[in-house]
């Protein structure tokens, strides 16, 4: 199935919205489509439109399936994990990609490796930042 730009928009700014980081940020992952995908295939398409009809309006008012809904795709996002059930993980890219990192400021463990003795050293006054 074909994609539009409005679905793929559509679901970019609700993401946006839902994890607090900004469009760019949001599209640099490169998980835009994949992430939709998952969300439609595990949502159901009645629920995904649904929630995607809810963006802009503030997150308190969702309830029911919608709450839990936008509550999954933020999950998606962080962790690069889907909640489930079974919860899994969508892949060794989406982990890496998890915005729980980013909001750290730190890369995934094992994803960025420093090389051999890099523990050895001290960082520098950036990466401590």
């Amino acid at each position: 199935m074909q994609t539009s730009t409005d679905e793929t928009d559509g679901f970019t700014d609700l993401s946006a919205q839902l994890t607090g980081f900004d469009d760019a940020c949001i599209r640099a992952t490169d998980l835009v489509e994949v992430y939709r995908a998952v969300a439609v295939e595990q949502l159901g398409t009645d629920l995904f439109e649904r929630l995607l009809g809810e963006r802009g309006r503030p997150a308190e008012e969702l309830n029911g399936d919608l709450l839990d809904a936008a509550r999954a795709v933020t999950f998606l996002w962080y962790t690069g994990s889907w909640p489930g059930p079974p919860p899994y993980v969508v892949s060794p890219g989406s982990y890496a990609q998890g915005l729980a990192w980013k909001a750290a400021g730190l890369a995934a463990p094992a994803t960025a490796p420093a090389g051999h003795g890099s523990w050895a050293e001290r960082p520098t006054e950036s990466e401590v930042r």
